[in-house]
């Protein structure tokens, strides 16, 4: 007897150093979750809107660059005053409206793609709105206009090119995105020509492009200058 209580002492000794007598609290076992390690911060990805500035360079290919492309195939036309081959890019239904000025206007000229088609045989003289400062109206033909409101620059090799972001700025209102909702507007822009007018000079053509049945076409033609 006295041996077995002898034997039951030693063996809570042993349990009690062990401390094998202390039942785990609340459950808690013992954590396998890694130490967290830093991240560098420069490897994360950066997020990109369609209200930044992006020019034909940028990557991925992506509908804001297929926008883009498809801006420099038409100013290509515009420019060569290849005006059947820009007809296939007008809105089928809507046609395109050409705007001397930011402020666009319903009482802007709309022409169809096969108005635009034929525009080189077409003599007509048109009211395309007023100039500004004077409010007088700007009374000319087709090629008179594009000489004046549309290509009088070279746009084609414009410095700087944005997608929905507008580079210019001046006293007429923009009110592209309100009249043309869920298009695509690219502007090609020169900041200026001659040093003395500090930028003033500036000149840009917008592009508008509205989708179709899956399909972006051309729906505005907008000149910009500054305007007094």
């Amino acid at each position: 007897m006295k041996t077995r209580t002898v034997l039951y002492f030693c063996l809570l000794w042993i349990l009690t150093a062990c401390n094998l007598n202390t039942p785990i609290q609340n459950n808690e076992l013992p954590s396998t979750t890694p130490a967290s390690l830093p991240f560098p911060t420069d490897l994360l990805p950066t997020s990109v809107t369609t209200d930044s500035i992006l020019f034909p360079s940028a990557t991925p290919i992506s509908l804001n660059q297929a926008i883009l492309d498809l801006s420099g195939q038409v100013l290509q036309t515009i420019k060569n005053q290849d005006f059947f081959l820009l007809s296939s890019y007008i809105h089928p239904v809507n046609g395109v409206r050409f705007s001397p000025y930011a402020y666009i206007q319903d009482t802007h000229q709309v022409f169809t793609n096969d108005d635009v088609a034929g525009i080189l045989a077409d003599s007509s003289v048109y009211t395309w709105g007023a100039y500004s400062g004077t409010g007088e109206p700007i009374i000319l033909s087709f090629l008179d206009y594009y000489s004046k409101f549309i290509y009088d620059e070279d746009f084609a090799n414009a410095p700087q090119v944005a997608l929905n972001h507008r580079l210019s700025s001046g006293n007429s209102i923009d009110n592209s995105t309100e009249f043309y909702p869920g298009s695509m507007i690219v502007e090609d822009y020169f900041p200026g020509f001659d040093p003395q007018y500090g930028g003033m000079d500036w000149r840009s053509l917008r592009l508008v492009f509205s989708e179709y049945n899956s399909t972006w076409y051309l729906v505005g033609i907008i000149h910009d200058e500054w305007t007094p």
